[in-house]
């Protein structure tokens, strides 16, 4: 089933359409580039393919999937770094690394060790000035999980996430050289993932091999490969998105869900008849009690409640009565004292005269 849909996702992604959109995109590129303002250093600009996933991934990856290009992205005289473990148990120094760097002719420019990285990486400045002095950056596969932490986010939003690289082989070299030649795919928690696919100084028919490359190689990379894929789009970094691909809507799920949709809209129209049909029963019984009297007969119980009701209002009033009784007699108790105060001073006023 895979196999015939890439098939025929191969026949529908054809040369033509990738290379009408990269001469699109390069045709806007020249006249933006036209009014905008001249820059002191050119910077080579890149061509980025939108890959976006029907199912979010079970596991989010921290390493990054390499997809493997016909021609490289990055230049042979390219800025490289390299991370080593220096603790006791690796076996492994600074010395003995650069050593066999220079013998074999790695094309890594530093090695920095991890116990330097703890110590003066620190600060944010520092750590952004590393990430912008390299192109590159390659870690001893068992330093992986603690470089997040230690490098920031400024690695993360530049897409230069260490790739790690096993150095208890000796194949350093081919491990750095494939990795070099290949667009990396950080799958993580979303559906959408930005993969750097080609250089615009390359030429047109090797940008074009570079995306079809892409595409074949992260639809058999992802989970569930074509069937989990539901588009590419072929962009550049401030222009619009070009659709090179598009799956059609699943229509299996579109019947299951208009089949439930008929049955529950059944189910509740017998329903609502089934309350329909009680409460027109209810009704009719209702006229048959009723039918044959003429009129309302009061029953000595009945004329002991209403007796009864009229014995507790009579109660509640004479309560509030007692009530407002109490009231006045309590303020004129506090009055009293204050009259014979008065008077006891026109007395006293008096007798004084």
């Amino acid at each position: 089933m895979a196999k015939n849909m890439g098939v025929a996702v191969a026949a529908a992604l054809s040369e033509l359409n990738v290379e009408k959109a990269v001469n699109a995109l390069l045709k806007w590129r020249d006249s933006h580039s036209q009014s905008q303002k001249p820059q002191l250093l050119e910077q080579d600009e890149f061509l980025y393919l939108i890959v976006s996933l029907k199912k979010i991934p079970q596991k989010a990856r921290v390493n990054p999937i390499k997809v493997p290009l016909p021609h490289p992205i990055i230049d042979d005289p390219a800025e490289l770094c390299l991370f080593i473990d220096d603790r006791s148990k690796s076996g492994i120094t600074k010395d003995a690394a650069s050593k066999k760097i220079k013998s074999e002719n790695i094309p890594i420019n530093k090695v920095i060790k991890l116990s330097k990285l703890k110590t003066d990486y620190k600060p944010f400045e520092a750590k952004r000035k590393l990430c912008d002095s390299y192109d590159m950056f390659f870690a001893d596969k068992r330093i992986i999980p603690l470089l997040p932490r230690l490098l920031g986010k400024q690695f993360f939003k530049k897409k230069k996430i260490p790739v790690p690289v096993d150095l208890k082989h000796n194949n350093w070299k081919e491990q750095i050289h494939n990795a070099c030649s290949s667009a990396m795919l950080f799958l993580g928690s979303g559906t959408c993932c930005v993969v750097k696919v080609a250089k615009l100084s390359l030429e047109k028919k090797e940008i074009v091999e570079n995306v079809i490359a892409a595409i074949n190689g992260i639809a058999e990379r992802v989970p569930s490969k074509w069937g989990n894929i539901r588009s590419f789009h072929l962009k550049l970094l401030d222009s619009l998105a070009l659709p090179l691909f598009q799956a059609m809507p699943d229509l299996r799920l579109k019947i299951l869900a208009d089949a439930d949709h008929h049955t529950s809209s059944k189910e509740e129209k017998q329903e609502v008849e089934e309350e329909e049909d009680d409460t027109s029963h209810q009704k009719t019984k209702k006229k048959k009690k009723n039918k044959g009297r003429i009129h309302d007969v009061q029953y000595m119980d009945d004329q002991e409640h209403i007796n009864d009701s009229n014995s507790e209002a009579d109660r509640k009033h004479e309560i509030n009565a007692n009530i407002s009784t109490k009231k006045k007699k309590t303020a004129l108790k506090k009055l009293c004292p204050i009259d014979i105060k008065v008077k006891d001073k026109k007395k006293k006023k008096s007798l004084a005269a």
